[in-house]
């Protein structure tokens, strides 16, 4: 065990397991907007290899509200992104910037970056150190109990360490949590996957790929690329590495398959696996000299699965990052999810030490993190499906894309994720890809596991005639809430003003420079009013203080008002929420004297 730089305390506010993006990140926020004592602890010591090195453009404006921006910029383990290649079947490739429909009125390109993950995650974790948090590589927690206002957690050597809040951010197999009210992960997806990768030098940039379609060649813009072939499919990313002493990009090269697949055709064998790349058209174009950096392969298994909570208030912990979910990564989300999960996870802890702030006011945001960031991992995860649906429409004599063309499941869907499909939509970047530029939801399957999904949430049509009216035992109390999931810098799924579509613009330009164009939901808490049931308290409905709910309640709180009447009235917004409130009975429909709620 490394010796620690640090003199390790015997109580911390906050302890952190895991010191990685979502740690990492967590951990800067707290100790440079708080006077907290912040400890993280990683069982390894940096740098470590790991997967997930490209990431969607929500990164961006997390690193710089932590203040690492700057130093990843500095540093050399990056390589800026602009969008994607996506080639599913014969066809032309089709690409994508980064809000490619926001692009196209403003001109403007947002960004992310690929990164060499062993240098990337330690610019983040020095960071963290930097910032005030006491960092210890090398070593691990073994355990994790909890008291009442406290928690403790205990080294591998027997230590034991007391904390304020114990923060699992562990990754994949966090299992010092996972007791009591999170148990296992369940499957998040239908899909098994595993991934097989390694690293090569020699490749040509997909950028460089000919043909007119190529948006990314003229200004030699950076993208991801992906292919599907017959066993799955195939991604392919710049990093930046030092190979024998020399500063170089490689291409991470890795294929998505399955264990059925893996048992016919053995992918981690590199002869195998070369040959699987070179038979897959354009691809093979790029990777004519690609020489491998490593004899072996690298195996990842089991993406997209879930814990059942992402945290307790009673209990005082809360998972980010992998630790409370993964999903596959078609849509390189992982990184960008984690550390804006760390983002919301430090105004909750911010909160939480408040003592101006209520207990039940904490209770609050403690159930907004817990229920509205489960409800984006259980969506986002239904889109990724939806997308595998659609690929396998284009495939129909793979064995691998018919074993996984198998619809969708519902049954480990939250009631959560009902609400969160009638409150937003697709993101618009994967609904770009999927629908190959329309960004017209009717061109999708509607078999798929998405519009399956949102047809079992949307259950109700209201005709003109019928009356809409509060449940009996329907309550609303007025509360803050934490903007969950608060994405900076990205156009949300609703019309805002010219004014400030053009502020997230001017924000891209420089986000550094410019962030303060662009707002920061999770910087602090909103006004919302909570509609919740005087039965059964845990039904309950947030709208934000934009979902307009005191209106509703205001228009419905005389009595049945007749739905043709009503509609005109309502904002957009408030239409979403009409929908999920007649979805949680909270409120009911009356046709010729006969009422009753959502089935």
């Amino acid at each position: 065990m490394p010796t620690p730089v640090t003199e390790m305390a015997t109580e911390y506010d906050v302890v952190i397991m895991g010191g990685g993006p979502a740690g990492s990140t967590l951990a800067a926020m707290l100790c440079r907007d708080t006077d907290l004592r912040v400890a993280v602890f990683d069982r390894e010591v940096f740098p470590r290899e790991h997967i997930g090195e490209s990431g969607a453009h929500p990164l961006v404006p997390v690193l710089q509200a932590s203040g690492a921006l700057e130093k990843v910029l500095a540093s050399q383990c990056w390589i800026q992104k602009f969008g994607g290649i996506f080639q599913w079947d014969n066809d032309r490739p089709f690409v994508s910037l980064f809000e490619h429909a926001d692009y196209l009125v403003d001109g403007v390109n947002r960004w992310s970056i690929h990164v060499n993950r062993e240098e990337f995650d330690t610019v983040l974790l020095d960071h963290a150190e930097d910032s005030g948090a006491h960092v210890f590589q090398g070593v691990r927690i073994t355990q994790f109990g909890y008291g009442e206002g406290h928690a403790t957690v205990v080294l591998e050597d027997g230590t034991p360490i007391r904390a304020g809040y114990f923060i699992d951010a562990s990754g994949r197999a966090n299992s010092v949590a996972a007791r009591g009210s999170q148990r296992d992960k369940q499957w998040l997806s239908e899909y098994r996957n595993i991934a097989v990768w390694s690293h090569f030098r020699n490749c040509i940039p997909a950028q460089q790929i000919p043909g007119d379609w190529n948006v990314f060649r003229e200004k030699n813009q950076s993208p991801i690329y992906c292919t599907a072939f017959e066993h799955g499919w195939v991604w392919y990313i710049p990093t930046p590495r030092d190979i024998d002493g020399v500063r170089e990009n490689v291409w991470s090269i890795g294929i998505v398959t399955n264990p059925d697949t893996m048992s016919r055709v053995n992918l981690r064998d590199p002869e195998i696996f070369a040959k699987a790349l070179h038979s897959i058209p354009v691809l093979r174009d790029l990777i004519v000299d690609a020489e491998p950096i490593r004899p072996e392969m690298l195996t990842a298994t089991n993406y997209s699965r879930i814990s059942d909570h992402f945290g307790s208030f009673d209990e005082r912990w809360l998972a980010v990052g992998d630790a409370s979910y993964f999903v596959d990564p078609l849509f390189s989300s992982g990184m960008s999810f984690a550390v804006t999960q760390a983002w919301a996870a430090a105004l909750v802890l911010r909160k939480s030490f408040d003592p101006s702030v209520d207990e039940q006011t904490k209770r609050d945001l403690w159930r907004d993190y817990d229920v509205e960031w489960r409800a984006m991992a259980e969506t986002f995860a239904l889109g990724i499906d939806q997308w595998y649906h659609e690929i396998s429409r284009t495939h129909p004599t793979s064995t691998y894309w018919q074993r996984e063309n198998r619809g969708g499941t519902l049954e480990n869907a939250t009631e959560a994720t009902f609400q969160a499909l009638l409150n937003t939509a697709l993101v618009p970047d994967l609904l770009n890809v999927m629908t190959n530029g329309s960004r017209d939801p009717r061109d999708l399957a509607t078999e798929g596991p998405y519009l399956q999904a949102v047809s079992a949430a949307d259950t109700v049509e209201l005709a003109a005639v019928e009356r809409i009216s509060l449940a009996p035992e329907t309550r609303i109390r007025a509360s803050v809430a934490a903007d969950i999931p608060g994405f900076k810098g990205m156009s949300p799924p609703f019309e805002i003003p010219q004014e400030a579509r053009d502020g997230l613009a001017h924000y891209w330009l420089d986000p550094i420079a410019n962030t303060d164009s662009a707002p920061s939901p999770l910087v602090d808490t909103v006004p919302c009013h909570r509609f919740y049931s005087s039965e059964d308290p845990e039904i309950e409905v947030r709208c934000l203080e934009r979902d307009g709910g005191q209106g509703l309640w205001d228009a419905l709180s005389n009595g049945p008002v007749l739905w043709s009447e009503l509609a005109p009235t309502l904002s957009a917004l408030q239409g979403r929420a009409i929908k999920r409130l007649l979805r949680a009975g909270l409120v009911v429909t009356e046709t010729n004297g006969q009422s009753g709620g959502a089935q």
